[in-house]
């Protein structure tokens, strides 16, 4: 296989997140929440390693033709804003007007961080809160807290997408890397756990869940309080 192929290959596999976002979508809209998460899991799991892949075979040099930077961020709207935020609207875990302002400041906010040209920071971190609100409505969904904290924690992280505080990317920061990586993978275990067992997988799950998500939150914010060595 040609690396052009094995190139071309990347961005056919970038490309099916839009299916898996169709099908996500689909279940959302039957008010199959455990079937919708399943998608949006196996869409999370796709941009974790579509990247890698790219920059192995040189996408940009051997499949020119697809701008492999702009398709993901399409399909990332899709599968990290848009469909969580129908789901956290009509799950009914807010109540009326609530419900308006969390998907109105979403679907807003993220649209404007997305095309945000500052959103990498030098060490591949996102500065800014990265706009992972499947991750955090999956959360709510797996907690079911009460609708002011899911309203007071929405209208945070979305003002947050516009501050200089960094949150991680598990595979391309490299500070802490070996922590934070298996760190995502199991949050993504428990996260596919939480949505087959349609969020009542039992308070180990939810706990596991919980405690790797503030890790994934905040690691980021701790690292530029606490500098890293010189090498």
């Amino acid at each position: 296989m040609t690396l052009r192929i094995k190139a071309l290959c990347v961005h056919y596999l970038t490309a099916s997140g839009a299916v898996f976002a169709m099908l996500a979508i689909l279940a959302a809209v039957n008010l199959k929440w455990d079937l919708m998460f399943l998608w949006l899991v196996v869409a999370f799991i796709v941009d974790g390693i579509d990247g890698p892949l790219a920059r192995k075979y040189d996408v940009k040099k051997n499949a020119s033709e697809y701008d492999g930077v702009l398709l993901d961020l399409i399909i990332d709207y899709l599968t990290y804003v848009f469909i969580p935020a129908f789901a956290l609207f009509e799950k009914g875990l807010l109540n009326g007007w609530s419900g308006w302002v969390c998907i109105i400041v979403i679907a807003f906010t993220s649209a404007l961080y997305f095309a945000d040209t500052r959103m990498k920071t030098k060490d591949n971190s996102f500065a800014g809160f990265p706009g992972c609100w499947n991750m955090f409505v999956l959360v709510m969904f797996a907690t079911e807290p009460p609708w002011q904290i899911i309203l007071v924690l929405t209208v945070i992280l979305a003002a947050s997408q516009f501050t200089p505080l960094k949150f991680i990317h598990p595979v391309r920061t490299e500070r802490w890397r070996k922590l934070s990586l298996p760190i995502a993978g199991l949050w993504t275990v428990m996260a596919g756990i939480a949505a087959w067992e349609n969020f009542h997988a039992g308070p180990i799950v939810t706990g596991v869940l919980v405690i790797t998500s503030i890790y994934l939150l905040l690691v980021g914010i701790v690292q530029q309080i606490i500098p890293a060595k010189s090498a």
